[in-house]
């Protein structure tokens, strides 16, 4: 079996047995593709079904040098789960990687913005350009809904459902949720909708899809990026800010303003509870809150 013949069978797995998104599957990829190169450059032949451990943790140590603990630990949770699939298959019957200790590392505080450094980044966006009210719609949409990038340029026009008060999001996984949408920002999609999106000239496969670019094609997530950093910088705000930071701070805004932990849980799609109880450790005092008004010995 050759590596570019693995691969492919190992993308194929992730998308239909799996069920991953195209990042998730792309991500993978980029783990295996690492230690292909590798193997390439160091003139080891050696097919996925011969590698062993040894080979294995020269590449490691090798790359190790230039990864933090987090992109190590990541490199060789997708590693395994390559070799797993390779056993799972009946390629193998071990894996390399099962004897290989990940290294040690601390929960990550996601980084937040305030209210008020919202608001700035909004007030910074420049109205009198067309793309100004998109951009405001796409602010507002990301930190009202707490939306992930790649849910946020695969919504829909169909998946609005205003009247109701909800929008429909197809998360990881093609998981799908309904998330409640506020009237304000409903003001503001329909503002970009019905004065801007409506005089573009549409490409024919995207015409359901709600953000889109000058050309009337979709957004990617690398120009989402670079609109959250130019407004951030406009906005005269040093920390890093990305648009995955107004998902946490929708959820850690929700928190601090007493919203219920499991209902948090269910509009960002978390599958596990664990992952959203991060929050609780970015706002404490939310716990105070709890004892001072919940606890018979208050």
């Amino acid at each position: 079996m050759k590596w570019q013949n693995a691969l492919q069978d190992y993308q194929h797995y992730l998308r239909l047995e799996r069920g991953l998104s195209d990042n998730s599957i792309e991500n993978y990829s980029l783990d295996l593709l690492k230690l292909i190169n590798y193997l390439h450059v160091n003139n080891i032949e050696l097919s996925p079904l011969k590698i062993d451990d040894r080979i294995i943790q020269e590449f490691i140590y090798s790359v190790s040098k230039n990864l933090n603990a987090r992109s190590q630990s990541r490199l060789i949770s997708g590693l395994r789960s390559f070799f797993s699939y390779l056993v799972f298959e009946d390629y193998r019957n071990d894996n390399p990687l099962d004897l290989l200790e990940s290294p040690k590392i601390g929960r990550k505080l996601p980084d937040t913005i305030s209210i008020e450094e919202v608001d700035r980044i909004i007030a910074s966006i420049d109205l009198s350009k067309n793309e100004g009210e998109r951009n405001r719609a796409i602010i507002e949409t990301l930190y009202g809904c707490g939306l992930r990038v790649s849910e946020l340029i695969d919504l829909k026009i169909s998946d609005l459902f205003f009247e109701e008060g909800f929008i429909k999001v197809t998360g990881k996984g093609d998981k799908q949720r309904f998330v409640p949408i506020s009237e304000y920002t409903i003001k503001f999609i329909n503002i970009y909708k019905d004065q801007v999106r409506v005089h573009q000239v549409i490409k024919p496969e995207v015409t359901d899809t709600l953000f889109l670019n000058r050309r009337g094609n979709r957004l990617t997530r690398a120009m989402i990026f670079t609109i959250v950093k130019r407004l951030t910088e406009a906005a005269g705000i040093r920390k890093k800010v990305s648009p995955h930071t107004f998902r946490h701070s929708f959820a850690t805004h929700l928190l601090e303003n007493g919203a219920d932990l499991r209902a948090i849980q269910q509009m960002l799609g978390h599958e596990s509870i664990t992952t959203t109880e991060v929050y609780v450790h970015v706002d404490r005092s939310h716990l105070k809150d709890v004892m001072e008004s919940f606890h018979p010995r208050r």
